[in-house]
């Protein structure tokens, strides 16, 4: 089903857009709109959030950039191969996909150019896809690898001073970071779905405001950090002492092999474990591991072990396993993403997304954590926003 002249075209733009999650997320605006599958895990296709007057998921037209080589249609048989998708939906799309595959340019990557150049040829790039295709909104959608932290220099704290450094020629954003930049300097609301610091430095939050962008982020809670922060609130209403929860997270793939190295580990480990403390109220126990396993492919396992007390010190214990499908789990929430930054941004609304908080391990904007709370934040948002339409 084609959108009709008058529903909004809206622009997701990927970086690292022949990565596993783009190709998902793209294959899938291509199957919806070609009627060969349903919006099953599309969380903005359930009444109380498209009470917001979202944009139209069959609107939906992809881009992005991307320093790995390859094609799209490639990267999507390899994933159908996995069981990411069936494998006959990656041949129907063969052609759509190497059109979409057209609209990849060339990322930000280690060279010759400075990361000023580097910036406005992102603008440019954000700006011409916009109005090739005619689109009322681009969003720009950080899946790429996950970065280390940021370091704290005073460049990244002041947009004056960061802006005087990029005029210097000098370097001074993580690559992340460099995509925000440009993405608002092009008028693009930013979502971060990595832990990468992307659009979270204080330098960048001003541009966004002084620009009237709103932003999302950070990394998208898919699969163990979901069912901690739907499961954490179970304990805490019932008043049982959580003593330890210790976990072991298995990955193939390459979000597996970014964070089999330590340095680029430390932010999703950060992010994984801020919500416990937060949802319990004290720390908790229990050491955390990431593993890269090669043989995983795109699937990742998660082992928990949760040790509490009850009535007269009882000490019990909950062990879970979650075996997930990284991509198909994350694909829908960066659909949902960008209907709702794209609607956030119509509303006039800026600065970081608080209510989408229930996307992500760490919610720019709020220190709520809880899954339930996080639910509710979101309807309410979306009702006021459909109210204002």
């Amino acid at each position: 089903m084609s959108p009709s002249p008058l529903t909004p075209r809206i622009g997701a733009w990927f970086i690292g857009a022949r990565g596993s999650v783009a190709t998902t997320a793209t294959v899938g605006t291509l199957a919806l709109r070609a009627g060969l599958g349903t919006p099953d895990g599309c969380v903005s296709e359930l009444p109380e959030v498209a009470a917001a007057g979202l944009p139209a998921l069959t609107g939906i037209i992809t881009g992005g950039h991307e320093v790995g080589e390859g094609s799209l249609p490639k990267r999507a048989e390899e994933l159908a191969a996995g069981g990411v998708f069936p494998t006959a939906l990656a041949r129907a799309l063969c052609a759509e996909l190497a059109e979409a595959d057209d609209r990849i340019r060339p990322g930000a990557g280690p060279g010759g150019e400075t990361q000023r150049a580097a910036a406005d040829r992102i603008q440019e790039d954000l700006r011409a896809f916009r109005d090739r295709h005619g689109l009322d909104e681009v969003v720009v959608v950080d899946v790429s690898s996950t970065e280390p932290p940021a370091p704290d220099t005073p460049e990244l704290h002041s947009l004056d001073l960061l802006e005087a450094a990029l005029d210097r020629g000098e370097s001074p954003l993580p690559t992340s970071s460099l995509y925000a930049y440009a993405a608002f300097r092009a008028g693009c609301p930013v979502v971060a779905f990595t832990p990468s610091p992307g659009p979270k430095l204080p330098a960048l939050g001003e541009l966004a405001l002084r620009e009237g962008l709103p932003w999302a982020g950070s990394d998208g809670k898919t699969g163990e950090t979901l069912l901690k922060s739907a499961l954490a609130p179970m304990f805490a209403h019932r008043a049982l002492a959580v003593r330890s929860w210790a976990s072991v997270n298995l990955l193939g793939g390459g979000d597996g092999r970014t964070l089999a190295d330590p340095e680029a580990a430390q932010s999703k480990l950060r992010t994984k474990g801020q919500g416990l403390e937060a949802i319990l109220g004290h720390p908790v126990d229990g050491p955390m591991h990431i593993d890269y396993v090669a043989d995983l492919g795109d699937w990742k396992t998660a082992w928990d072990h949760v040790s509490f007390e009850g009535f007269l010190g009882t000490r019990m214990s909950l062990q879970f396993t979650w075996n997930g499908c990284d991509s198909a789990l994350a694909a829908p929430l960066v659909l949902d993403l960008v209907r709702l930054a794209a609607r956030a941004r119509e509303a006039g609304e800026a600065g970081p997304l608080p209510a989408l908080g229930f996307f992500f391990k760490d919610p720019a904007g709020t220190a709520e954590h809880d899954l339930g709370r996080q639910w509710q934040a979101l309807t309410d948002w979306c009702t006021a926003l459909g109210a204002r339409a």
